[in-house]
């Protein structure tokens, strides 16, 4: 009997369902070791030299490995692919003890490693016949980010008890996502809008009028930013008072857009939030399920490359289902730091499984509908347009007009209009685009001038971070690999640091701000980006063999151990503290002071321990906002109308994590709830 070991039961059973009854397929139920809950466990003094426990909720699938290990010729360790698979097969050898059940002559006679990109029958048999041994090299990448994250986290979260509040914590990697989510907001906090004007026309040819926009001044290009003021936007209007308007030229010509290439897991997370409105979190879980369900390949990577089966199986599939045309063949680079080329892109197993015949059902069916969209596309024609691009000259006759600057006496307008000439991928990957008809027009044809305009712009904030667009900026920045930019988005808003506002974009709460703003005047390299990333780089090196992980962890910890102690010293809880002035403890009389909690400041006697008074800021109290409640002015039971003194008023609230929400005064008599903020009517 050979023993498979994977990670999940839906694994397990997809595997069993290809495998013959001479194998047995057990899942391990994820890790089944870890470093141990309370204590560092981890001796700096010898090399790093980590302690590992078996957890609770892991000792009954030991106890069934260990059992169904017995009875077993050969053991296969068949978890996933990456770093973190890698450690799990390595963590099921040590704590099942193979090597030494091995060495006592046992039925045991070869323990082996297999890894596949995908759960379908071809790639379980081929990996079954390519066997290797543990690669050290990933489990001491995963063990070192693990040792560092520890030492992080253990090490500098008592500092913030300390020094700001317990409860608090501090993370290696989303210390950085807090900070990347902070300073955007200080941008936004910090931008002044300019204001710029454009001009534009409204033509009339043949009975169909199109607009063209200002774009040179005698032949010099009028930039976004040029035309500052209404003063100077006037004058132009004035400039082109009884102008003449023809067209200058005209190009037409075909556009081709490519489609997008199949996903990473970093273009998917993004690509659901964008569509679906999934988190990071939600995408990942259901990937995990199709994966083991093997409707997918692996969901951890950040490679483009696709196999050469499921090349021929896509130009297949296209020219069956659709016309020969509609096939172009592509592979395509990967561009992101340190990717894993030896992985593939996220595809479907079989590209003629398409949604309807999966019979997924919900969520499950949305993200693999995308998943498998996005493939097919990739292999697909580009799409055409016919765009047209016209030029037309605004000039004034021989005499200029009274009052108008005979040194601005050419303008050049241009519209630009675009149609689909062949529909290629969107056929079955929609996208939005915009056509526009323009007239046929000719060279030196005469137009009509309908409306001239003037249009006032100011300049706009940059956008706060959304899931999908801080998911990209960790990316670009070399910050994370695609197995943690999940957990990363994740533990930010499960902490507090990070709230999302009314838009469901990412915004860093007061207690945010002030753990980032300790951490980068004190810690400055624990949030530095390029730091960060320069470790991730390290860790890549150590997964290739090309670096030794205990130096490179004493690189860091030496210099960061020193700095921390320092800090314990230098950094007062006074300088955090601030006394509320003119407020006094109702309970001791002494003077009250804004602390920080978990879930934002509150008032605190400043004779804590001694006593024990808190009450809220009054900023975080219900604040009336002198509108009705909408559900109290519907009706009360029965359908009467409720008198004026029994309207609820709409209040805002916060919730423990920090966010604003709006809920009625009248609560729990009206459960009225919204983020939105109601209009007066």
């Amino acid at each position: 009997m050979k023993l498979i070991v994977v990670e999940s039961p839906t694994k397990a059973k997809t595997l069993s369902g290809f495998l013959g009854k001479e194998y047995n397929v057990q899942s391990s139920f994820g890790h089944i070791r870890d470093l141990p809950k309370g204590e560092l466990g981890i001796d700096t003094e010898k090399n790093f030299e980590p302690t590992y426990v078996v957890p609770t909720k892991a000792k009954n699938a030991v106890t069934s490995l260990k059992n169904a290990a017995k009875g077993a010729n050969q053991v296969i360790l068949a978890t996933d692919e990456d770093r973190e698979g890698e450690a799990i097969a390595w963590h099921i050898i040590q704590a099942l003890g193979l090597n030494e059940i091995k060495k006592q002559k046992s039925k045991i006679k070869n323990i082996s490693r297999i890894v596949f990109h995908e759960i379908t029958k071809g790639a379980i048999l081929n990996a079954l016949r390519d066997p290797r041994d543990i690669d050290m090299d990933l489990v001491n990448a995963q063990q070192t980010r693990r040792i560092l994250d520890r030492l992080v986290g253990y090490k500098l979260s008592p500092f913030l008890w300390k020094k700001v509040a317990r409860g608090l914590s501090a993370g290696r990697v989303q210390s950085v996502a807090v900070r990347l989510v902070a300073d955007r907001e200080e941008e936004i906090q910090k931008f002044v809008p300019q204001e710029y004007w454009s001009i534009e026309a409204d033509l009339e040819k043949g009975g169909k009028v199109f607009r063209a926009l200002l774009q040179q001044r005698d032949n010099k290009t009028i930039e976004k930013l040029d035309i500052k003021t209404k003063k100077e936007a006037d004058a132009i209007l004035k400039n082109l008072k009884g102008a003449e308007y023809k067209v200058e030229s005209l190009e037409q010509k075909e556009v081709k857009r490519n489609p997008l290439p199949p996903f990473t897991t970093s273009t998917l997370q993004q690509t659901s939030w964008q569509r679906l409105r999934f988190p990071a979190k939600l995408t990942m879980q259901l990937a995990q399920q199709l994966y083991e369900q093997g409707l997918i390949t692996y969901h951890r990577t950040d490679s483009l490359n696709l196999s050469e089966l499921s090349l021929v199986a896509a130009k297949q599939y296209i020219q069956k289902t659709y016309e020969t045309k509609f096939w172009t063949q592509r592979r395509f680079k990967t561009k992101a730091k340190g990717a894993q080329e030896a992985h593939e892109a996220i595809r479907p197993t079989f590209p003629d499984r398409t949604p309807k015949s999966t019979g997924l059902s919900g969520v499950n069916a949305k993200l693999y509908d995308i998943i498998w969209r996005r493939f097919l596309a990739s292999q697909m024609a580009p799409v055409v347009f016919d765009s047209t691009a016209i030029d037309i000259e605004a000039k004034q006759g021989q005499t200029p007009l009274a009052g108008s600057d005979p040194a601005h006496g050419a303008y050049t307008f241009r519209a630009t209009g675009q149609m689909l000439k062949f529909d290629g991928f969107l056929k079955v990957y929609p996208m939005k685009f915009e056509e526009t008809e323009l007239p046929s027009l000719k060279k030196g044809e005469a137009l009509s001038l309908k409306e001239l305009l003037s249009l006032q712009h100011f300049t706009q904030p940059p956008a706060r971070y959304t899931e999908a667009s801080l998911i990209k900026a960790l990316e670009e920045n070399g910050i994370g690999r695609p197995s943690t930019y999940a957990p990363i988005l994740s533990t930010v808003q499960e902490r507090g640091y990070v709230a999302k506002d009314e838009k469901h974009r990412l915004v860093p709460t007061e207690l945010g701000q002030t753990v980032n703003n300790l951490l980068v005047e004190h810690f400055p390299s624990i949030v530095d980006i390029g730091f960060t990333a320069d470790m991730e780089k390290d860790l890549d090196e150590i997964a290739q063999g090309k670096k030794e992980w205990v130096p490179m962890l004493k690189e860091f910890y030496r210099p960061f151990e020193e700095n921390l102690q320092k800090k314990y010293e230098e950094v007062s809880k006074k300088d955090i503290i601030q006394e509320a002035e003119g407020k006094a403890c109702p309970e001791c009389g002494a003077p009250l002071v804004v602390r920080f909690g978990r879930y934002g400041r509150f008032y605190a006697c400043s004779k804590f321990p001694e006593c024990r008074h808190t009450e809220p800021l009054e900023e975080n109290k219900s604040r009336p906002l002198g509108i009705p409640c909408p559900k109290c002015k519907e009706a009360a039971p029965g359908g009467a109308s409720l008198a004026p003194w029994e309207l609820g008023e709409v209040v805002a609230r916060r919730t423990r994590k920090g966010k604003t929400f709006y809920g009625c005064s009248r609560y729990p008599k009206c459960n009225y709830a919204s983020w939105q903020k109601p209009e007066k009517t």
